[in-house]
Parts: structure tokens; sequence; C-alpha cells
């Protein structure tokens, strides 16, 4: 489809050169077709020495000599607006991508807004790595305003590594109870319901403030140890029946001791990092891994006191030196809490992760509990020569414990599926990424988002 989409594009300029109404009548049709394409359908030392494929006889793509020889966004508006110009390589390229913030999944409905994403190395070591900076303002058919601002900044030479996101929304979350979806044959009617086996499904309101910062010092060659703060607060929280536990929300609050309708997590976290990825928005190579340790507290602010373990591992294997964008990439990350509790809607689950990104196919928080362990694989591949359109498949498999007695990696539940990635920016390796996944209980949809999702 987008091979025809450049050829109509060609056309079009032949035809309409003269008419500046219908360039951008077409780029702000490209444009929504690559933002909405989702909603329409439906919601280094690790490469191998020989190329894994060419090494068989078949058949590979060149390698560009350059990134200025692949073929990104930038590039498709410069030949409906400009067909005759080369691209400049002696300007230094912008890091900036603003897009319509279009979508849909099974856990927002339908969103539009808009979204920025700047990428770029400060400094002039040559070894410092991309800092990445993230706006977006969007509104969902499900009643979800949501405006956020987060960063991922590398000081020259990597000296600090600062991380920090500001959250301010109103959401209406998805609530299929408490554990990993097995059937309750024992307990209460209370247990019963908490666990929800039938996943009848609940929608919680609320309105949800998040400010997190931490700072990293980097003591080694890609290890970094810091320390931070985070505190998310929820009010107007608001379910039919949050008092006489008619829902999974009511009888844990009830029997863990927390208000129905608010509570704020004040919490310091102590981190130690480990990065050797390089790129931070589409890794070829490397390894990444933090793990974390994180203090609820009653004196700064926190309902409850709660000590919780954060781990995440993501290794990146290069299969071909021809095309080194083919890539094996792996993920585990897990939560686990230590002591004391936390509230129902900050427990650990599907698509909790730090960027809301993993086991694609599931609503958020589908599965969830006070330990909880997700590990993910995907393949990653070109399809076009010039890389503008490269595919993806990937599996997963996310495990919880209950409050039933089934214990973490007991019982696990799939997920999969299958995307194209858009290429938007080939300096920065910033991607559209266009999914389609599914799990259990009837699960599965289209997922929209820019960059990979680890």
């Amino acid at each position: 489809m987008d091979l025809n989409i450049y050829t109509l594009t060609v056309q079009f300029n032949a035809v309409f050169k003269k008419h500046l109404f219908f360039k951008l009548l077409l780029a702000g049709a490209l444009t929504i077709i690559c933002s909405f394409a989702n909603g329409q359908v439906i919601t280094p030392v690790d490469s191998l020495k020989a190329d894994s494929l060419g090494a068989k006889g078949n058949k590979v793509y060149k390698p560009a000599k350059s990134v200025n020889q692949e073929y990104d966004f930038t590039d498709l508006m410069r030949n409906i607006f400009h067909p005759h110009k080369k691209a400049d390589t002696l300007n230094r390229p912008s890091g900036i991508i603003i897009v319509p913030n279009i979508s849909a999944n099974p856990t927002i409905g339908a969103q539009a807004g808009i979204k920025a994403v700047v990428g770029r190395k400060l400094g002039d070591d040559p070894n410092t790595l991309l800092s990445i900076a993230a706006t977006s303002a969007s509104i969902t058919t499900k009643g979800i305003i949501y405006f956020y601002v987060n960063h991922n900044i590398f000081t020259p030479g990597n000296k600090w590594n600062l991380q920090g996101n500001l959250v301010v929304a109103k959401t209406v979350t998805p609530d299929h109870g408490l554990g990993i979806g097995r059937d309750i044959t024992n307990g209460t009617e209370e247990d019963k319901i908490l666990a929800d086996p039938d996943h009848q499904g609940y929608a919680i309101n609320s309105l949800y403030f998040n400010v997190r910062e931490k700072i990293y010092k980097q003591i080694a060659k890609g290890f970094f140890v810091g320390a931070g703060i985070s505190a998310e607060v929820r009010r107007n929280i608001h379910q039919t029946d949050t008092v006489n536990n008619g829902t999974p929300l009511s009888v844990y609050n009830n029997r863990y001791g927390f208000p129905q309708d608010h509570y704020t997590t004040s919490g310091f976290l102590f981190n130690a990092e480990y990065t050797s990825r390089d790129n931070q928005n589409r890794a070829y190579k490397g390894i990444y891994a933090d793990v974390g340790i994180r203090v609820n507290q009653t004196w700064i602010g926190s309902t409850k006191n709660a000590a919780q373990l954060t781990t995440d591992f993501r290794k990146y294997f290069s299969l071909s030196d021809t095309n080194p964008e083919m890539v094996l990439a792996l993920w585990n990350w897990g939560s686990y809490l230590l002591s004391g509790a936390i509230p129902y809607l900050e427990l650990p689950g599907t698509a909790r992760d730090v960027s809301f990104r993993s086991d694609r196919g599931y609503v958020s928080q589908f599965f969830k509990g006070t330990q909880f362990n997700d590990t993910e694989a995907e393949f990653r591949f070109p399809i076009l020569r010039n890389k503008f359109i490269s595919g993806v498949t990937f599996v997963s498999m996310q495990t919880a414990n209950d409050d039933q007695g089934t214990k973490l990696f007991q019982v696990f539940q799939p997920g999969g599926g299958a995307g194209l990635r858009i290429l938007f920016n080939k300096h920065t390796r910033t991607n559209l990424a266009l999914d389609y996944a599914y799990g259990v209980f009837g699960n599965r949809g289209f997922f929209l988002n820019l960059n990979e999702a680890f």
C-alpha cells in the first residue's frame, strides 16, 4: 500500500506542481494515513560476523552507504513540495518531530491530539548518548484527557542522566480484577469478586497527577547510580459500588484499608542503571538494565508505607552486518511488593512498565498483582531497501500472584502480534509503530505509537 502511495505522490506532483492547494491536501492526507492507519483497520559486539541470511544464499539488500540514503517522512514531504531538490547533507538535521496524536487501542478508545518528540546529543563528545524529550496533549472517545511531558537527558560525556515526567489527566481505567486470570473454585464471595474470573470488567473514573524525577551519576562507562522522588495522586475516584464490596476495587480497598475515593503514593527512588545501547529510540545492539527500590512513606504524604522492587532488562542482537536494523530484541521487567501495601490502581500489571508499552494485545492492568513479571521477544526486519518501511513480530508472556494462593511464575498468560514501522526521522531512528496484537479472554486490537515498545 505504501509503495502505491509513493507512486501516486510523484504523479500528483507532475500534474499539480503549480497548485499549492493540492500539495497541502496531499501532505495532510499522507500525515493522517500514517497517524490514523491503526484506527482505520481496527484498533556492537553482538552482531554476527557474517550476514545470517546472505550466508545461506538468500537475497539481502545492500546497506545504505550513509543515513542520507535512507528514506523517511521528511524525504516524503520534500518530494511532495520540492520534487527536484536533493537532500541537504550539509545542514545539521532537526531532531524535532511534531505529529498528530491520532490512534486507537482497547484501553483508550479512539484518540485525537498532538505529540512532539525531540532527540539530540548534547555537547561535542561523540560518545554522549542521545537525549530524548516528548510532550503530548490528547482526548479520547472514552473520556480520557491526558497531558504529559517527559525527558531522558544525558549530559556531555554521559556524566549525568536525568529522567522524569509530569502527567495531568482525567482518566477512565478498565478493571478486570486482581490476579492472572485463574479460575476461582474456592474462597469467599469477596475473593471471587476481587479476582473477577469472568472478566466482567469495570470502568474506574478519576483525576490523576504524577510528578517524577530521577538523577543518575555515571560511575563507570555506561553504569549509573541515582535517586529521585515520585508522587502519584488520585482524586475523585468513582465507580459503581465502591463501598459495599460489589467490585474488585471496593473489595481491595476495604481489605487493605485504603479510602474509596482518593489516595496518594509518595516515595523515594533508588536505582542502578547500565546501558550500552547504540540508540535510545531504536537500538540495534547493546544492553539496558535498571534495578530500583521504591520506598513510600506517610511522612511525605503517602497514604500508606510500602517498599517495592522493580527490575528492567533489555538485550538487542543485530543479526546482520548488511542490514544492522535486523534485530532480535529481548525484554524482561518485573515489579515486586516487599512490604506494606500500595493502592489498587498502582499495582504492577499489564502495560504498567515505565512507558506503558508492555503486553501489547491487552488493555492496561488486565492482569495485576502485588508480584508481576513480563517477558517479551521481538524480531525486527527491514521491508523496503530504503528502510522507509520495516516490520516486526513479537510474543509476550506475563505472570502474577493473587489473593487466593497463586504464586508468581505459577500461571502464565500469552500474547503476540505483528506490525509495521514507518521511518519518521532517520537521524534519530524515530519510527511510527503500527501493531496488531492479541491475547486471551478476547483481547485484541491495533496499537499506534512513536518508537519501539522497548
